[in-house]
Formats: structure tokens, C-alpha cells, sequence
């Protein structure tokens, strides 16, 4: 009976315990997928309202930059103390007009003063003994013009007395010896004659060379007294140019040395734009380029004449200058605005300009999802800007949106969650 009674168990029923043990396996693997092939993504949550958007849109890229330009004189003066000196008198003040040749100041220098005497002195010495030298030449030639005549004489005579006595010994009127001494008399006369116009012709080209060396040295200590006389006029500051004298910087009783920048005068003639522009933009400027300025509500148009290759603070110079009329009581130091064109202008991929550039350098942005929700990071490339837009190269296309403001909180961050306050 009791084997009979015995409790058959069934086959192929799962028991609690398996069952648990099973459950726990899937919960395992379902955590390996999410962990192997999920969204390893950092994430961050943003509030639409603190952030701004834009839509990266196709449209014409207008290639200029807006920058801002200083109006200076069309050129400056400087003026050096070319000599040094203490300055006595101050003729114009600062702020004046002046004109070529007014003397703006004039200093003193003693020294310089007893350096033209000591000159001068020297001068009129060298000059005497130039004088004196020609008239003791002069005197000197004209005894030698003297003795050539009493010689020629002398000859003549000696030749004149030669002749008869050569007749005469002819005739035997006279002895050989009276006739011998007549022909030595002549002879010797003819050579002392050919010797003193040989000395004199010598003497006549030394006292040539003499009188030039005399005149050159008397010429170039002239010329040196000239040149000092100059140094003295030049302790008489004088305007080089005309125009307004813009600073004049020594003070009566001061002593100014060689080289001493005492003032500047601006030409106003005309007038120039000063403009500093960031470096970002060197390698695209150069001489020629042509932009467009307000005055008074009036547009000018100017042209770049002149790049300053040296950087300063991130920032390099240009000089511009206007192309047709220059505007109406226009003021040393006014400012500007100017629209600089750098090139053509030419259809492409625009998105609007934010504070994202100085967090990525233009080279990654946030691209909002169509649903909205989140938005993702994604490299792009970037060209030409100007004040509104950035020239899309690569990466975006129109119609999608962008996170433009400031990714300074969020840029270590591979995705955005956009929170909506509804």
C-alpha cells in the first residue's frame, strides 16, 4: 500500500529557485549591453533660455571686417635740436600756426660762439698770409721779368759787338783775342739768358701751384666758417614746413642737447585714418584695399596706403587715406567706423557669429537634433568672417541649428540635454 500511495513528481516544471537564478542572468547581460553598446557620451543639461541658437543658413558672404580708425595729419614734422644750446626764448607756443622759416625758439651756446671767433681768426691769418705770399711772388716775378730785360738787352749788345769785331778781324783791324772775347761775351750772355727764362718758366708754374694751394685753403676754411655760421643760425629753431604746431616741449632756461626732439608741426593739408586691425587679418591686408567711413552721417571712401607689419598686443596698423574729398571740419582725434572690404563677395554656408569661437577656435560646435532635445558636439571647418558671419567650409549644412553662445561651462561635454522651461 505504501508503495502503491507513493507521490509521483512531475517532470519539466522550473522551480522557484531557477527560475530567480535566471532572472538575475538576464539582468546581468541586459547591464553588459547597455555598458558594451550604449551611449558612453558625457552629458550635460542646459536651459534653453540662458543659451542662444542659430540656423546655419546659404546666402551671399559679404567679405569685409568692421574696424575702427583714428583721424591724424596727413604727415608730422619732428623737430631736433641740431645744436645744442640753452634755450633763451620761446617765440610761438604750441597750438599755433606756423609757417616755413619762423623761428619757433632760440637757444645760446657760448662755446659755439668762441669756437666762430677762434674760426674766424683763423680765417682772416690764413687770408693775410695768402696775400702776402702772392704779392712776395708777384714781387719775385717781376724781378725776373727785370732781368730778362737787362739780359735780352745785354745780348743784344754782346751780338751787335760780336758781329763788327768778326768784320773787323776779317779785315785785320782788330787782334784775334779782342775777337775771341767778343764771342765769348756773346755766348755766355745768350746762355745766362736761356738759364733765367728756364728759372723763371719753373718759377712761373711753382708760383701756379702755390697760389692754387693758397686759394684751396683759404676756400675750405671759408667753407668751415660758413658751416659754423650755419651751426650758429641753427640755435634759431625755424618751422620746416607750414602747418600747426602741435607740441613744443623744452621750457625757457632749459638746456637742450644735439639731437633733443623739441616739437612736432602736423601738416593739414590733408588728414589720414590711423586703424588698427587684429592680426587675424595681416596675411589678407595690403596696400590698396579700399573701405568706407562716416562723418556727420555722410559715407567717405578711403584707401589703405600704408601696413605697419609690427604686432602689438594682437593688433597691427594701417594708414588710409581718402580717395575724394576730405570731410568737413573734421578734428585731429576723431574716431570712425570703417567698413573695410578685404574681397569679392560670394554665395556660401553662413552661420552667425557667437562667443562658441573662443572656447573652439571655430573648430567644433554643439549641432542641435532635429527633435530638439539634445545637441551634439561635431567638428566643422571655418574660413573667411567678417562682423556677422562666419564662412562655413566644411561640416554643417543649411537649415540646421547651432549653439552659438559661450561653451565655457560645458566644453569638456559630448552632448547637451536641452531643458525646456513650458
Amino acid at each position: 500500500m505504501d508503495g502503491m500511495d507513493r507521490k509521483i513528481e512531475r517532470k519539466g516544471k522550473l522551480s522557484r529557485k531557477a527560475i530567480w537564478y535566471i532572472a538575475f542572468g538576464v539582468l546581468i547581460i541586459a547591464v553588459l549591453a547597455i555598458i558594451i553598446f550604449g551611449d558612453k557620451s558625457s552629458r550635460y543639461n542646459v536651459d534653453v533660455s540662458r543659451i542662444t541658437i542659430e540656423e546655419v543658413k546659404q546666402d551671399v558672404f559679404q567679405d569685409y571686417i568692421t574696424v575702427q580708425g583714428t583721424v591724424e595729419p596727413i604727415s608730422t614734422v619732428y623737430l631736433d635740436a641740431v645744436e645744442g644750446g640753452r634755450v633763451e626764448e620761446i617765440l610761438i607756443d604750441e597750438g599755433n600756426m606756423v609757417r616755413t622759416g619762423d623761428v619757433i625758439l632760440r637757444l645760446s651756446n657760448d662755446n659755439l660762439l668762441l669756437e666762430i671767433t677762434n674760426n674766424e681768426a683763423q680765417v682772416v691769418r690764413a687770408i693775410n698770409e695768402g696775400r702776402s705770399a702772392r704779392i712776395q711772388m708777384d714781387q719775385r716775378m717781376l724781378n725776373y721779368r727785370q732781368q730778362i730785360i737787362d739780359l735780352e738787352t745785354s745780348v743784344a749788345r754782346n751780338k751787335r759787338q760780336y758781329e763788327n769785331n768778326e768784320i773787323l778781324f776779317a779785315q785785320n783791324h782788330i787782334s784775334r783775342e779782342e775777337f775771341e772775347q767778343s764771342r765769348e761775351t756773346y755766348e755766355t750772355s745768350s746762355e745766362l739768358l736761356e738759364l733765367l727764362n728756364e728759372n723763371y718758366k719753373n718759377d712761373s708754374i711753382y708760383r701756379s701751384i702755390q697760389i692754387s694751394s693758397l686759394d684751396a685753403s683759404v676756400r675750405s676754411m671759408e667753407e668751415s666758417m660758413r658751416i659754423i655760421r650755419r651751426r650758429l643760425g641753427n640755435l634759431n629753431i625755424k618751422a620746416t614746413v607750414d602747418g600747426e604746431l602741435a607740441s613744443l616741449n623744452p621750457e625757457i632756461g632749459e638746456v637742450v642737447t644735439y639731437g633733443t626732439r623739441v616739437g612736432t608741426i602736423n601738416v593739414l593739408d590733408s588728414y589720414k585714418l590711423r586703424v588698427d586691425i587684429d592680426e587675424h587679418y595681416i596675411a589678407r591686408i595690403q596696400i590698396g584695399l579700399t573701405g568706407a567711413c562716416d562723418f556727420a552721417g555722410r559715407s567717405y571712401n578711403g584707401v589703405i596706403k600704408k601696413v605697419y607689419p609690427e604686432v602689438r598686443n594682437g593688433r597691427f596698423a594701417v594708414d588710409m587715406e581718402f580717395t575724394e574729398e576730405v570731410p568737413e571740419q573734421i578734428r585731429i582725434g576723431q574716431t570712425s567706423r570703417i567698413r573695410l572690404q578685404l574681397g569679392e563677395s560670394r554665395e556660401g554656408i553662413l552661420l552667425t557669429k557667437g562667443g562658441f569661437y573662443q572656447t573652439t577656435g571655430g573648430q567644433w560646435v554643439f549641432v542641435v537634433d532635429p527633435s530638439g532635445e539634445f545637441a551634439v558636439k561635431r567638428d566643422i571647418s571655418i574660413g573667411r568672417q567678417n562682423p556677422r558671419y562666419y564662412e562655413v567650409l566644411s561640416g554643417l549644412e543649411p537649415g540646421e541649428k547651432v549653439i552659438v553662445s559661450s561653451y565655457q561651462n560645458y566644453a569638456d561635454h559630448d552632448k547637451l540635454i536641452l531643458k525646456y522651461n513650458r
